[in-house]
């Protein structure tokens, strides 16, 4: 199999940068060809803006997106990133959760990598939520963060995990037609969980990339109306907020 690993912290001696390490260690170990964007260390431009296009006869944002998709006049560092993720059977993020998102510069890798052309399609009734140009590979997210596990339970005060990184998960991944794993989650980064047992964590995950079951989104083309609304019925009674966009 082949693994791109997005990784986003500016700390070279970090937890997240061991873990990093382990994580390649171990994919490789497994017969993974690996390839690692470390953001930080490539410096990695964070805004999205005209300047990714090269010559556009668009005025509008997403439609000069859309034109240099088509034309192959992104910047160099979009396309390679485009043409690494094509490559691999298997897209990791790995970050640390700061003010409930991903660093800015990830976020900037989002905005900028799944442009109008390669992230979506290039019309109204583009391809979405299960299908489209990334359909068929498996994205994982490894997130560590410095709150304990109540913390982010059901009622703990930060919210679910699961609801916070639902956005990501189904609005990022899944959006691009990735399938998407349950993710590697380290509670108490830094002052609770012992390391060893975060590498174990990792490492089991990572060893069973292949046979878990990814989260059942809905698929926009079996489960919605004209309106993008979920068909009555297809839920559970009394399912309310995201839960209802899994199955």
């Amino acid at each position: 199999m082949r693994t791109h690993l997005v990784y986003a912290h500016p700390h070279r001696a970090s937890l997240n940068a061991a873990l990093r390490d382990e994580a390649v260690q171990t994919l490789e170990g497994l017969g993974h060809t690996v390839t690692v964007a470390d953001l930080y260390a490539m410096n990695w431009k964070a805004v999205a803006d005209f300047d990714d296009f090269g010559p556009t006869e668009s005025d509008a944002f997403i439609d000069a997106a859309a034109e240099a998709w088509e034309k192959g006049s992104l910047t160099a560092d979009v396309k390679a990133e485009q043409e690494r993720l094509l490559a691999a059977d298997t897209v990791i993020l790995q970050f640390p959760l700061w003010w409930f998102t991903v660093p800015a510069i990830m976020k900037g890798w989002m905005d900028r990598v799944f442009t109008n052309g390669f992230g979506y399609g290039t019309s109204r009734a583009w391809k979405r939520y299960g299908d489209g140009l990334l359909a068929g590979k498996r994205a994982m997210i490894v997130v560590t963060t410095g709150a304990a596990d109540a913390h982010l339970s059901d009622r703990g005060i930060n919210g679910d995990i699961n609801d916070l990184l639902f956005p990501i998960q189904h609005g990022v991944l899944f959006y691009t037609g990735m399938e998407i794993l349950p993710p590697v989650v380290i509670t108490g980064a830094g002052w609770q969980t012992d390391y060893a047992d975060m590498v174990k964590l990792l490492r089991h995950r990572l060893e069973t990339l292949a046979e878990t079951e990814p989260i059942a989104y809905r698929r926009q083309t079996e489960d919605y109306d004209e309106n993008k609304r979920l068909l009555p019925g297809r839920e559970p009674e009394g399912t309310t907020g995201f839960a209802l966009h899994a199955a």
